[in-house]
Parts: C-alpha cells; structure tokens; sequence
C-alpha cells in the first residue's frame, strides 16, 4: 500500500481532457498526480482510437469557435515538444440543407472569424468530390482549417510530457472514495493521497460517482459505433481527396460524420453521432440494431463508392449532456471540487484549452474564457445539486 502523499492537485481520470488538464498543472510547476482505474493504454472510455476530427466551424456555438483558436495553437505546441506529427490538415465539409443551422451558422461563424472558408453548391459538391451524392437543394462549407488529430499519439505525448515536467501518474489504480473538506483525502485500491484540490474528469463513471457526492447531474453515457467502409476504387478517399465532413439533418437530430481513409487502408470512417443509452460498465448487452440500419442506408444513398456494409466496426462512449455543452465547473458545496463531464461526442478537439481552464480553476487563477456556458447551475431545475 502507497504510504498518504500530499499534492497540489489530483487529477482523476486519464483520458485526455484529465491529461490535458494535469499536463498544464505540471507546467505551471504544480504537485500533480493523475489517478486511472484502468490499464493504460485502455479502450474502455470515450479517449481512444486513432483518430478525431477537429474544426474551427462551429454553427451557432460562437464561444466553440473562440476557443478553437487556442486549441489549434496548443496541439502545435505539444507537437513540438513531441517531435511528433499530430494534426492532419484536410479541411472540413459542412454538409446540409441551405438552411440548416450546420451550413447556414458555419459560413456565418467563420466569416466573422476570418477564419478560411468556401460555401458552393451540389453542381460544386460534384466537381470537387464526386464520390458524394447530395440533393440539389444541399449546401455545402469548407473550414479550410479542419482536419484529423491522432488522437492516441496525443494521449501518449500528453502522458510523456506530463512526466517530463514532474507529475505522477498511476494507472490500476481505482479511486474508493473522496472526502472533501479544506483540503481533499483520496483512497484508492492502492494507498491514501491528499490534496488542495482535485479535478474529477471521469467521462462515461461521472454519473456514478458524483451521486456519491450529492451532485445528480443530467448525464447520459451513450455508446457510438465507429465503422469504416471499404472503398470500392482503392485510393478514391484518400486524405489527400476526401476531407473530413459533418452532416446535420432533421433540426440536428441526426448527425453523421466522416474521416478519410487513414486509419486502416482502404477503409473509410463514418459513424453515426449518437447511439443506444448504456452503463459503461455493461455496454454491449444494448440493441445497436437501428444504429447499424440508419448508418448503412445513409452510406448506400450517399456514398455509393464505398462497400454499404462496414468491414470493422469499434466502439466509443459519449456522454451527453441534455444540451451538448461541456461541465466544467467546481462543486456547489466543496470549491476544490472541480468537475469535468458530459463533452458531448465533441470535447476531444476543445481539450487544450479545457485542459488549461480547468488548471486555472485549480490555482485560483481567473479562467481564460468565459465559462457560464458550462455551469452546472444551468440544469438547477432538473438536477439534484
């Protein structure tokens, strides 16, 4: 058993809004130790796999958009520090209906931005990628900034770097139980460790082990089938042609998006933004069927160049929040409590600068955006806080 060890702050949680988070502490010169309750690396959470879109296009979520500036700038910074590659420039596809809020919003955004962009039409569409097929009425918006991040090899350079700059971090080792007060007592399978604060980033266990807290919070882990789709010329989806693209329909309510051919030759990643309810600790006893059935139709009606049954499907979990905002917030009770949860399917991107806010929560500093977007307070009508 590790003897009691007093920190700055524990961070629990290494996936990469937890890493991210206690790679910024670290740099600040912060005591810092990183709790898993699992193996690492390991594919049970919401972190893995090789690969994330990123964007500066955000429709209507102008604050998304302010903090993707930053967000690109700090992958730059880890891959330097890395020697690593870590971000693939594609560009980014809006794809919708003239009006939707995706292609509408996104135009609008990036405009204001000044960020590079391009909005044409179907006649366009099928010049520019003609391995897609669109109705005429469809529009269409390029973010000549979008692209790939890899994301496993963040993970790895996150959990290097971290170290390099001093911090602890020990996986296996799963927490028992947290007793707040003016400082913070964490007791895991393994030892006893204490802190002035602590940064619980738990993805889909949030539910669970805040209501230990008194904090019930409107999260919903949902698991996402990850497939890819054999190419039918080989080298037609290639990142070179294809970008990665997002499509919103029916008001937003169903959402699909894409990935070039990177991950594993020849095969195509495109998956559908939303999946059945699950417990994480038994996630694959649900009925996925009408996941695989509106993913496949959609693939054969739009995509007629791709093989309309995937040859690998994966998982992931999201967990969303009833609006897709993030929490990132402390505890209505304990201030050394901070709490980040419910990214929604889309925190992977916004993670350098998630990291960086929640650090300056946890050393008194003013965070660097404004986070009332993100409060807790905002579900007081149906949460128990």
């Amino acid at each position: 058993m590790a003897s009691s060890t007093t920190y700055d702050t524990i961070v629990v949680g290494a996936g990469v809004e937890g890493l991210y988070t206690a790679y910024h502490l670290a740099k600040l010169k912060q005591k810092t130790l990183v709790l898993e309750q699992f193996p690492l690396p390991h594919y049970r959470g919401s972190s893995h796999g090789q690969s994330r879109i990123t964007r500066m296009a955000y429709g209507d979520q102008n604050f998304y958009t302010v903090m993707m500036k930053e967000a690109y700038q700090l992958i730059e910074v880890l891959e330097k520090e890395s020697g690593q590659q870590l971000f693939i420039q594609t560009g980014l596809l809006c794809i919708g209906n003239e009006n939707d809020p995706i292609v509408r919003g996104s135009a609008a955004s990036l405009q204001q931005h000044g960020i590079p962009y391009e909005k044409f039409g179907t006649k366009e569409q099928k010049q520019k990628f003609p391995m897609m097929s669109f109705p005429d009425n469809f529009g269409f918006v390029i973010d000549r900034l979008g692209g790939i991040l890899k994301a496993d090899k963040i993970l790895q350079a996150l959990q290097t770097q971290f170290k390099k700059y001093g911090g602890t971090l020990r996986d296996e080792e799963p927490v028992v139980s947290i007793d707040p007060g003016d400082s913070v007592t964490v007791q895991t399978t393994k030892g006893s460790y204490k802190a002035k604060n602590i940064i619980l980033a738990l993805g889909p266990w949030a539910p669970k082990f805040l209501a230990r807290l008194g904090l019930h919070l409107p999260l919903q882990p949902v698991r996402i089938s990850v497939c890819y789709w054999k190419e039918k010329t080989p080298g037609q989806h290639s990142a070179d042609k294809f970008p990665v693209f997002l499509m919103e329909g029916g008001g937003g309510d169903f959402t699909i998006y894409g990935l070039p051919a990177q991950e594993y030759p020849g095969l195509v990643k495109i998956c559908l933004h939303n999946g059945p309810r699950i417990d994480p600790d038994d996630r694959d006893t649900v009925n996925n069927n009408w996941v695989m059935d509106s993913i496949q139709q959609y693939v054969q009606k739009h995509f007629p160049q791709l093989h309309p049954i995937p040859a690998v499907v994966e998982t992931c979990i999201y967990t969303n929040t009833p609006d897709h905002d993030f929490i990132l917030d402390r505890h209505p009770k304990w201030k050394n409590v901070i709490i980040a949860a419910g990214f929604s399917g889309h925190g992977f991107k916004l993670s350098p600068v998630v990291g960086k806010v929640l650090a300056e929560l946890a050393i008194g500093a003013k965070p660097s955006y404004d986070l009332k977007p993100f409060r807790i307070d905002r579900f007081k009508n149906t949460s128990k806080l």
